[in-house]
């Protein structure tokens, strides 16, 4: 009752401070009986902790930042430096591109659902060294950039907006760090569950709507039981989208529509959709090298590992997530340059805007990852040189020396 009061009357601030105090002091009171923190009974309990998924349930309580003009329009750029936020403050900058994109308007959203179900997200994100919250924010901070360099209000609906974004907050939701090939070869319950089709994006969807069945976290509470029905709907095809599995695919049907693209067209629009959260999802060599180095250090730690863990268990490995064959430069150069050069190139076609933003960038990178990988070659080439000198020259010596008496 107190929280559905603190819905109804979300606006006084005095009132939300009161109802907090009565429900800290009712969950204390909870406790104190065995009763323990009130949870959703989540169904779903993949973890190799036994860790279950729960969302929050209390009134939001991170505290509410007042957004600088200068965060607010570095917000809409990719060169947003992503290292130099606090989990509360991203949780508030997500919370200012809903009101900004006109989406808790659009879908009558109670702002403080809008905040529970934000915590609820970021609860349910791991910390692991690449598929972690931060990553999530640095997807949908991408995503929001994307919409405003590509102009994309003019074009697609608010509801398509609302998609887009919603699918980028939850495309890794309990993400275990461990990827799909190895979830099919150690047969985990994951891949059981999902036969082997991507088990990793249908539990990120499972996930994401396991919080929004919560009344408390439903942030589409009030949109028409049909139209959630196709919002779900898109929301699954898009993070579905995500596995790398499908990449060419998924690009090959973009380029076959791309030429002649037509924004009246669901099937374009969909497939446009699809490939902007692909875009987004693995797009840090786009932004400037200082922030987007230390990602490719994040995963190359996940990566060792997933490669560590198989190699224990007996599990094929793959050289470019094995630590003793791969490096910096060579996981980068390959992705870059038949990865995420030809996608943006292909989007480029039809935001010509994104070359200079977006695509240049990722041209220097490659070019970037290029001149450490023939450092790299070098430094090999002379290490045997080096070390063999001395051992050469003290031979030479011996040679030159004078016969012992």
């Amino acid at each position: 009752m107190l929280e559905k009061r603190v819905e109804l009357e979300g606006l006084k601030v005095v009132e939300i401070e009161k109802c907090k105090n009565d429900l800290k002091k009712l969950r204390d009171e909870m406790t104190s009986r065995g009763g323990g923190r009130v949870n959703c009974p989540c169904k779903y309990n993949f973890s190799d902790d036994g860790k279950k998924v729960t969302p929050r349930r209390d009134v939001p309580n991170y505290p509410k930042y007042t957004l600088s003009q200068e965060t607010v329009e570095a917000l809409k750029k990719p060169t947003f430096d992503v290292w130099h936020w606090e989990h509360n403050e991203m949780l508030s900058c997500l919370e200012y591109m809903y009101h900004d994109l006109g989406l808790v308007k659009e879908f009558n959203m109670n702002p403080i659902t809008l905040k529970r179900w934000l915590l609820a997200i970021q609860e349910n994100y791991r910390n692991n060294p690449f598929h972690n919250f931060r990553h999530c924010f640095c997807v949908s901070q991408m995503m929001y950039g994307m919409i405003h360099l590509c102009n994309l209000q003019e074009k697609l609906t608010l509801t398509d907006m609302g998609i887009l974004m919603t699918a980028a907050v939850c495309h890794d939701l309990d993400h275990p760090g461990y990827n799909n090939t190895y979830q099919i070869n150690a047969r985990t319950e994951l891949a059981v569950r999902y036969n082997d089709i991507s088990p990793l994006e249908n539990h990120h969807c499972a996930v994401a709507f396991q919080i929004l069945s919560l009344p408390e976290c439903n942030i589409f509470a009030n949109v028409d039981p049909e139209a959630f029905k196709q919002i779900r709907q898109a929301i699954i095809t898009l993070i579905l989208a995500t596995d790398m599995a499908r990449h060419g695919e998924i690009l090959d049907s973009f380029k076959q529509k791309v030429d002649n693209f037509d924004f009246t067209n669901e099937e374009h629009v969909t497939c446009l959709k699809m490939v902007l959260i692909k875009c987004c999802d693995i797009s840090n060599e786009v932004r400037p090298t200082e922030v987007a180095e230390p990602w490719v250090d994040c995963l190359l730690e996940e990566y060792f590992m997933q490669s560590d863990r198989e190699k224990s268990e007996g599990l094929p490995v793959a050289p470019f997530m094995d630590r003793d064959k791969v490096t910096k430069p060579t996981a980068q150069i390959g992705f870059i340059k038949f990865v995420l050069i030809p996608m943006f190139e292909t989007v480029m076609k039809l935001f010509p805007q994104i070359e200079e933003i977006m695509v240049q960038p990722l041209r220097d990178s490659r070019d970037h990852y290029e001149e450490l990988k023939q450092i790299d070659d070098a430094m090999t080439e002379v290490e045997p040189i080096l070390f063999y000198r001395p051992i050469r020259q003290a031979l030479f010596k011996q040679t030159l020396s004078p016969p012992m008496q």
